[in-house]
């Protein structure tokens, strides 16, 4: 079966269907940071994005590309928190009904915006229930249609379009660390790197729990994990999909992990230096420049996907 992939021209109409609604957002520089690593380190900063995260690039291209018909009858969607929260958020903006299913351990904060944005939600059992088989028999049952986290061509190149933001912004980066989950975000960022900065090396960055990801490229084919255990809840996935495991696999330069500890390093770096609250998955690509250490003189991008932590989280993990 063939896959229907995206390309690069897909990032860039949905840059054009985005620009009136979704937030252009800032590029920040730490001149300790830049110091303390001796190079340039530039963040894209998805924590301001609506929603407080990149996933609603991509769930309103997604919505936006519905038929009538699939607008009317509404949208199912299954989610840690961050793409729950972007399809519900699309959905009131568009007047499409929403259903989203998340895991009942998802932060409190999320469940709560997600509710409050209209959208009608279902709790599961993440160690015991399918999301997917959930979401299936709504769409078999309702007439409901599926949009999927990242497994899906307008989603990706709605994520993508943060990349082309940031290399608009800064044409000579050479390097560039995305967080990793499932790998709709990854493969958008990839698509618009290798149209617009070809000798940019891209780096997808996991928590170190959950690292199918770098154990599917190193065997050449998806490897699916346990439900992996991180304080990184937006990438707590299993298991690429085939469509994100193709763009990864024939574009990234590498694939690094990790541990939870660094991300809170991460975290109490951006609260006390940057004064931003970013949550522990939007920490994964700046922890790996961080752990890098010497930068010798390199131009570096950093995408911050999030910043949609609870407060209590927050002061527990920086206490």
């Amino acid at each position: 079966m063939s896959l229907e992939l995206p390309d690069f021209a897909d990032v860039v109409a949905a840059a054009e269907r985005l620009a009136p609604v979704a937030h252009r957002t800032p590029v920040l520089t730490s001149t300790s940071l830049n110091e303390r690593l001796n190079g340039e380190v530039y963040f894209k900063c998805e924590n301001f994005q609506r929603i407080g995260a990149f996933k609603f690039r991509g769930g309103f291209n997604a919505l936006l590309r519905l038929s009538e018909q699939q607008k009317k009858a509404g949208v199912v969607a299954f989610s840690s928190g961050n793409h729950a929260q972007a399809v519900a958020l699309s959905a009131k903006l568009l007047g499409i009904p929403a259903t989203i299913i998340m895991n009942s351990d998802a932060p409190v904060a999320k469940l709560a915006a997600t509710r409050g944005y209209g959208a009608k939600v279902i709790e599961y059992d993440r160690l015991t229930q399918d999301r997917a088989q959930i979401a299936q028999e709504l769409v078999d049952r309702e007439g409901l249609t599926l949009i999927p986290p990242f497994a899906h061509p307008d989603v990706i190149a709605g994520q993508g379009t943060a990349a082309l933001e940031l290399f608009q912004d800064v044409p000579d980066l050479q390097q560039f660390y995305v967080p990793l989950g499932g790998g709709g975000l990854l493969s958008g960022c990839l698509l618009a790197a290798k149209a617009m900065a070809p000798h940019c090396e891209v780096f997808g960055v996991e928590p170190q729990a959950g690292d199918d990801a770098q154990q599917s490229l190193r065997s050449g084919e998806i490897v699916k994990i346990a439900p992996p255990a991180s304080i990184a809840d937006g990438a707590l996935t299993q298991a690429l999909a085939p469509m994100t495991f193709e763009l990864i696999r024939s574009m990234v330069t590498s694939v690094l992990t990790v541990p939870d500890t660094e991300l809170v390093q991460a975290m109490r770096f951006f609260a006390e230096r940057m004064k931003m609250v970013v949550e522990p998955t939007g920490c994964l690509g700046a922890a790996a420049v961080m752990r890098q250490g010497d930068l010798q003189g390199r131009k570096v991008g950093v995408l911050i996907s999030g910043g949609n932590v609870d407060v209590s989280t927050l002061g527990r993990l920086l206490a």
